[in-house]
Order: C-alpha cells, then structure tokens, then sequence
C-alpha cells in the first residue's frame, strides 16, 4: 500500500488541460475544505468583533511570508533545481538546497523576533480603528501567527525540490492538510484556548503544509542540513531573480493591509465581511486562474528557454482561453445566485441576514474581477518564464497603489456624495442594511485588477505578441452563453421562491441548486450550438482520463 502511494506521488504530468482540471480538482478539494472552515467560523463567530481580529492578525504575519519567505517560492526556485538536476549536478543541487534553507532560517529568525517585539506598534497600524481590548488580542493572534511564515516558506522550498524531482502530488495535497489545521483549530483549540486556538490552529494548518512533504524530501536525499554557505553567488542569483517579484507581492499585501486598516475604522464586522466575501470569490480563481497558471508555467519556462518562442505564446493563448472561458461562467452565475451562495455555504449560527446580505452584496462586486485576477496570474507567470520580472512588478505595484487611492476616494464620495451611496445599495439591492460602506473595499480592489489586466495585456501584446482573435472569439462566445445561462438561472429562481420554504436550509439550497443547474444546463447547450472550441477540448481532456495526471501544486501565498 505503501509502494503504491509512493508511486503515485511520482507520476508525471500529461498535457495543459490535463493537468489544469486534475489540479483544479485538487483546488476543489481544498476550496470545500475552505468553504467549511468559513462556515464554521461565521457560525460560531458571526461577523463581529473576533473575526474583525481574527482575520486582521493575518496582515503582518501574511507580509512577512512575501517580503521574505517568497524568496525561497516555488516559481523562483523550479528553475534553479531543473537547471542542476537535469545537468546531472546532484551534489551540488543539494548544496544549493542546504544554503538556501540555512540563510532563510536565520533571516526569518531575525525579521520574526523584531515583529514579535514590534507588534503593539504595528497593530496599531494594521488596525487603528480597533479598541484597546481589541488591539490586545490582535497582538497575541499576530504573534501566534509568525509561525506560519516561517512553515510555509520551508514548505515553499522543499516544494521546489518535490516539483524538480516531478514528485507533484504531495506538494498537491499540501493546502488541504493546511486548512484542515484552522478546521482543528476552530473545533479542537478554540474550546480549550479561547480565541487565540484560532491561531493555534492556523500555525497548526502550516506545520501539516510542510510535513506532508517531508517523506518525499527524506526519501529522495534532499533532507536539508544547517551549513554556512561558502559561495554566495547562487543565493544572490536567487535573491536578484525573485527581488521583483517579492517587490509585486508585498506591495499587493500593502493594499490588502491599506484596506483592512480602513474597514477597521467602518465600525463591528466590516473587517469580517470583506475577508468572508474574499474567500467565496477566490474559490473560482483558485480553481480557474491558479489551476490554468501555475499547470502552464513549466512548459513556458522551457519553451522559452528552447527559443520556441511561437509554441510559447500558443501555449499562453490556450490558457487565457480557458481562463476567460471558464471565469466568465464564474462571474456571472456568482451575480445572479450571490444570495443563495452565501446563505448555503456561510448561513448558520451567528451568522445573520444582514452580514448574508452584506457579504453576499460584496461578492458580487468581487466576482466582477474573477477573469481579470484570473488572467493576471497567467500573465505574470509568462514574464516570469521569460525571465522579465520588471513589467509585472510595474504593473502590479500601480494597481496595488490604485487600489489604496480607489479606497479612500470611493470613501471620500460615499460620505459627501449622497446618490454615490443611493446608486451602489440600490443596484445591489442592500439600501436597507447598516454598514454598506464596506462594499468600497471590493469594489476599489476590483478596479485595481481591472485596470491591472488592461495595462498588462498592453505590455504582453508589446513584448511577446497578439493574444489573437481567438481568445477575443471565446471571451464573447462564454459571455453570450453565461449571460443567458444567468438570465434561465434568475428566472427559475422566481419560480423556485414561490413554491419553497426559503426560510429554511433544505429550501434555499434547492433553489439555488436548481436554478444554477438549470441555467448551466443552458449555457452549455448554447455553446454547444455555437460549436465552442473549449467544450470540444474539454471533452477530449476528459478522454485522455485527466484524473490519472500529477498536478504542480500552487505556492502558499495563493492558498
């Protein structure tokens, strides 16, 4: 039984598509996992005060991890670790390996000490609109939660070793093992520890990331040892390579940080809010945009290695296909059945009609930018497999700057501009319900990611060429048919509310299942008449047994 998971960890991973859907089965896995860690937390908590801190607590220990730990990413080092061992330079692969792991140890062991001292100073950056009970407790999670970097970026690193070594599973499964830690926190620590076994919990989710693929690494000889490196030039290569790219991500954790601080200052649970809507709308990007991406990204670092330049941007047309195929169908059905989503998937306990209202509201407008963060992600990984990191890290670091001027001038008009206020709650139906104003956050980071992808496609046109008429043909084909899919969807949800009890749990689940079945159903029988190319890959995908496929895992900074 053994011999034979160990033979599956190792298998190899067939075509784009294939290894795409079977990764983004392995994101299902994870998202379910996810969606039940959110209900259990919306349950227990509600939107208030102890999600406000929970979710605020992340902010610090989250920019850490991309200011240092992606030093050590996947995406950088796979590059690195193919180089050596399809050179056949095993010894000094593990070399390298050895030094690597040792300076990021030490340096996250300074930056970790000087955050824990620092705290009561930073969280009252991370958070000014908190009290002082709350900010107390913000510092203890925080401090709990400067574990978790330091897990996660030692997972990074042995899985740029597993993914070298096409060992892909393990490092597949890793985001699963992460969130079923924060569930054993939630069930497990909470009741013993109060609120800060949430953060045991989470600490707990990043030591099983990593120790799931501590056998493979141990089998392999890539067991790391403590040495003091005696040549600096393949650390500072790695350093050079991933400087932009750790300049892109901490300044996307800055907007994220610039917006916490600001919904801290809306009043009780608008921090909750915006972080439950996040993780509904990342399920369709994790399973989407992160699938696509990172499956894509091996074969375009060696085409363009190869100078097959022309192969390379096929295989990037292919993937925005797909990506903006899929992303539309998203989007739309994610509008149309917001209410019911969120009622399913976070409605119990504590957790009432006004925070359903107001999460499923800024889901809505979240789901408006699916298909442009979904593509991004694409695009930035071809840079990065081109080798240019410049134009990503210009590009991202104005869209995250946007996103921080979009929030407090949005802000600015909602509290002086009356019908700003009266257009936004009456388009989404929630003139009725307090704390509307947390609906400028998602709406400020979804203009960031649209204009984001605009100028990033412009670049990418420029640099590597024309994404084609294709992809403009599938992008209207999938708007056409998600459209009228959503249309066939909202009317049998007027159907459905007279004849259910939607009152209960059992009735607006049905409603909600029918009508997104119904109008899938729909959508898809449009394509199919309109003979879209992606159905017809799709079901030759299927043929090939994708299932059968080892995914390349995503790096933790996109669970």
């Amino acid at each position: 039984m053994v011999g034979r998971l160990f033979s599956l960890f190792s298998r190899e991973v067939g075509g784009l598509h294939e290894a795409a859907f079977l990764l983004g089965l392995s994101a299902i896995a994870s998202q379910l996992l996810g969606l039940v860690r959110d209900r259990l937390l919306a349950g227990t908590f509600g939107a208030g005060t102890t999600l406000d801190v929970y979710y605020s607590a992340f902010r610090v220990p989250d920019l850490i991890y991309v200011s240092i730990a992606s030093f050590v990413s996947v995406t950088v080092l796979i590059p690195f670790i193919m180089e050596g061992l399809t050179a056949g330079r095993q010894l000094e692969t593990r070399q390298f390996i050895n030094q690597l792991f040792s300076v990021f140890l030490v340096v996250m062991a300074v930056v970790s000490v000087a955050a824990f001292l620092l705290m009561p100073i930073l969280a009252r950056i991370v958070a000014p609109g908190f009290n002082t009970a709350q900010t107390d407790l913000l510092v203890t999670l925080s401090r709990v939660l400067l574990l978790s970097p330091v897990f996660l970026g030692l997972s990074n690193l042995f899985g740029g070793v597993t993914q070298g070594l096409r060992r892909f599973f393990v490092y597949a499964a890793s985001p699963i093992f992460y969130n079923l830690g924060i569930i054993a926190g939630v069930i497990v620590f909470y009741p013993f520890f109060g609120t800060v076994g949430l953060a045991y919990g989470v600490a707990l989710g990043a030591l099983f990331h990593l120790a799931v693929q501590l056998p493979i690494i141990y089998q392999t000889g890539f067991w790391p040892r403590l040495v003091w490196p005696t040549d600096w030039q393949p650390i500072k290569e790695v350093v050079l390579t991933s400087f932009p790219r750790t300049i892109t991500l901490g300044a996307h954790q800055l907007a994220l940080l610039a917006l916490m601080a600001l919904a801290s200052t809306f009043g009780v649970g608008a921090i909750a809010v915006f972080n439950l809507a996040w993780n509904l709308q990342s399920v369709p990007l994790a399973i989407v945009g992160v699938s696509y991406s990172v499956a894509a990204f091996p074969a375009l670092a060696r085409l363009f290695a190869q100078g097959e330049r022309a192969t390379f941007l096929k295989q990037i047309k292919t993937a925005t296909r797909h990506i903006a195929f899929w992303s539309m169908i998203a989007t739309v059905f994610f509008i149309v059945l917001r209410a019911q989503v969120v009622r399913v998937i976070l409605g119990s306990g504590q957790f009432g009609w006004t925070e359903t209202r107001l999460v499923a509201a800024a889901l809505a407008i979240f789901a408006m930018s699916v298909a442009a963060q979904s593509l991004v992600l694409l695009l930035v990984r071809g840079y990065y497999a081109a080798g240019r990191t410049m134009v990503p890290l210009f590009v991202n670091t104005l869209s995250s700057l946007l996103v921080i001027a979009a929030a407090f001038l949005y802000s600015f008009f909602f509290a002086n501009w009356p019908f700003s206020r009266w257009f936004l709650e009456a388009l989404l139906r929630v003139g009725d319900v307090p704390g509307t104003e947390v609906l400028l956050l998602p709406l400020a980071f979804s203009t960031g990611l649209l204009v984001n992808l605009a100028v990033l496609w412009h670049f990418f046109h420029r640099d590597f060429g024309s994404l084609g008429a294709a992809v403009r043909a599938s992008l209207w084909q999938s708007f056409a048919a998600a459209t009228f899919g959503g249309f066939v969807a909202y009317q049998v949800l007027s159907i459905l509310a007279n004849r259910l009890d939607l009152d209960t749990f059992r009735g607006i689940f049905t409603q909600g299942l029918g009508a997104g079945l119904t109008g899938l159903l729909a959508t898809f029988i449009l394509l199919w008449a309109l003979d879209n190319r992606e159905i017809g890959e799709l079901r030759v995908a299927l043929q090939h047994k994708f299932w059968r496929a080892a995914p390349i895992a995503p790096g933790p900074e996109e669970l």
